[in-house]
């Protein structure tokens, strides 16, 4: 086993760990390397595989041995020195071999990155900002004013179009006189004021009616996806064969029923709609608190340079998250990038944006657990992994054998310091 190990920090979180393999382990080592090697060595004079130790030795070394001895015996006796010196690696160690002497203990240096040292500012008792729950009349009217909007048709207009109706139109698109590819359509349904077309194009069919032709013309934004078009001035031959307008339902218990079949009259939905919204209200609050207390108990916090290997980690486990939830719905990463124009590249810099900030929320609420002495029960384990059986609708022995109850008990850890950052936070 190992010996002697030494752990020495370095700048920016990392250090080195030293440690020796003694003897009796390099000779076990060398055992495990001779026997893989001899499998597949042809020596004059000997079937294959069964040359003697003393035969290689005098024809190749013992030295010859050593790397594969190492290799064999490197990652327990790591592990050892961690276990000695009490180090919590975070990554992968670069192994750095001192010295490999013949009847000697072999000198190792691993350089490991360690999680930076926390320390706590005041994470309790801390204020907000107070957060709105009562739910207002006009509330109330704005849901009622978008299910009536949901609701609308649309009808023919016999007159000039305006900002919210729909025009039907045929349109042929030319730059400096000549078509282009995907500038023309017929029959096409455009609401006004959608901001669904080029900046400029809606805006000049407003006044029109049916049977008008206009001449729409627009610029390019420089930023245009089609390169060939960016900046350029284009004119849309445009022809209107309709307008339409929306047609709003009557707001009575006949919609109410349409919209909700659990309501019989207008005045009921009114109620539910109240309700909803409150509930909303409540639940936004609570994040927004939630939000900004952790937030605030990250700022009083003081944190050594958080090593590059736990940012890295993070974007990758949030990327990882991410296309696994994409690929539940069927969509595979390629499908991805090709309908939303980015490339994996695009989507690991938008998680690197907020990263570090993750990074250190996990750290300053993995340190208020330790303070507080936080631990998961085992009826609460118990409770989570029917939860989360629930929530993914899967077999509670699925979960069990998909997660550690070290994982489960680090995250009900977690919430309930969380919780105690919240709970005790004062709105003001």
């Amino acid at each position: 086993m190992s010996a002697k190990a030494k752990y020495t920090k370095k700048e920016n979180n990392t250090g080195e760990l030293k440690f020796e393999i003694d003897q009796d382990t390099i000779k076990k080592g060398l055992d495990t390397a001779f026997n893989r090697v001899r499998k597949n060595l042809n020596v004059p004079g000997f079937r294959k595989g069964k040359v003697s130790r003393p035969i290689f030795e005098r024809m190749y070394g013992e030295e010859a041995l050593y790397e594969d001895a190492l290799n064999a015996m490197l990652p327990f006796s790591y592990q050892q020195a961690v276990d000695e010196t009490g180090v919590e690696p975070i990554d992968q160690p670069q192994i750095t071999v001192d010295s490999m002497e013949k009847g000697k203990p072999w000198s190792i240096t691993a350089t490991i990155s360690l999680k930076p040292d926390v320390e706590l500012g005041d994470y309790k008792g801390l204020t907000v900002k107070k957060q709105k729950r009562n739910v207002m009349k006009t509330d109330v009217e704005k849901r009622l004013e978008s299910m009536q909007a949901q609701q609308a048709e649309l009808v023919l207009k016999d007159g000039k179009a305006e900002e919210g109706d729909t025009v039907v139109i045929d349109y042929v698109g030319t730059v400096d006189g000549v078509e282009f590819d995907g500038g023309s359509a017929q029959n096409y349904s455009l609401e006004l004021g959608s901001g669904s077309f080029i900046p400029g194009f809606e805006d000049q069919l407003v006044g029109s009616k049916a049977g008008d032709k206009v001449e729409v013309k627009v610029t390019f934004p420089e930023e245009y996806q089609a390169e060939e078009l960016a900046g350029k001035d284009a004119v849309f031959s445009t022809t209107v064969h309709e307008v339409k307008t929306k047609e709003l339902p009557e707001l009575d218990d006949d919609f109410a029923k349409d919209v909700d079949d659990s309501v019989e009259t207008l005045d009921e939905l009114k109620k539910k709609i109240h309700a909803d919204i409150k509930e909303e209200k409540r639940q936004t609050a609570e994040e927004n608190i939630q939000e900004e207390a952790i937030s605030t108990a990250v700022k009083n916090a003081k944190i050594d340079g958080i090593p590059d290997v736990m940012v890295e980690t993070e974007v990758s486990n949030q990327m990882n998250q991410y296309l696994a939830n994409l690929r539940r719905q069927g969509i595979e990463p390629d499908l991805y990038y090709q309908m939303t124009g980015t490339s994996e590249e695009d989507l690991r810099n938008q998680f690197k944006k907020d990263a570090e900030e993750r990074v250190k929320t996990d750290l300053v609420i993995e340190a208020i657990v330790a303070k507080e002495g936080l631990k998961a029960t085992e009826a609460e384990i118990k409770d989570e992994i029917k939860s989360l059986a629930d929530e993914y609708n899967m077999e509670e022995e699925a979960v069990r054998g998909a997660l550690t109850d070290d994982m489960l008990s680090h995250d009900i850890a977690a919430k309930k310091a969380i919780e105690l950052v919240v709970d005790s936070a004062e709105e003001k």
